[in-house]
């Protein structure tokens, strides 16, 4: 009688468990890294925004400033929403009445929870008339924030920065 000895190739039913095992416990530890880096990209996007909106808010009032765009003796010389950002205002200088635009668009607030809302609807907005420590919207627009609670990553809230 002969045994035998050829051996059957692949892998036991141990062997699959312990490297399933191994990948699971890889992709849990990678989790909270994933996590982190897409809160930081959408805080660099937040930042970027509130640059761009702030720009434009302060190219408006230099242009007012400067005479550029009609503004009334009681009015602060900032616009009066964000959105005339957009579609520009007419430069009273120039003698063809061309308009100067301050934005191609208003970008949404990444951290923004309403689908729905417009881009401009997404951020607060604050009047010159209003205080820093409460702000409240009113006939211009002096500055912007966040409307998001959540806290960033340096454990400041995104409606202070």
């Amino acid at each position: 009688m002969q045994i035998s000895s050829r051996k059957i190739a692949g892998f036991t039913l141990i062997e699959l468990l312990v490297a399933l095992v191994l990948l699971a416990l890889l992709v849990t530890s990678s989790a909270p890294l994933m996590q982190l880096t897409a809160k930081r990209n959408k805080e660099q996007e937040l930042k970027k925004s509130l640059w761009q909106i702030r720009d434009a808010i302060d190219a408006y009032k230099q242009a007012a400033d400067d005479g550029l765009i009609k503004k009334s003796a009681d009015q602060s010389g900032y616009p009066a929403s964000l959105q005339l950002l957009v579609s520009g205002v007419e430069n009273i200088q120039d003698p063809k009445k061309r308009k100067i635009f301050f934005m191609r668009n208003i970008p949404r607030d990444p951290f923004a929870t309403d689908t729905n809302a417009s881009a401009e609807e997404t951020w607060g907005k604050r009047s010159y008339s209003s205080s820093f420590d409460q702000p409240e919207e009113g006939d211009d627009v002096y500055d912007i924030y966040s409307l998001s609670r959540e806290i960033g990553i340096n454990q400041q809230a995104y409606g202070e920065w």
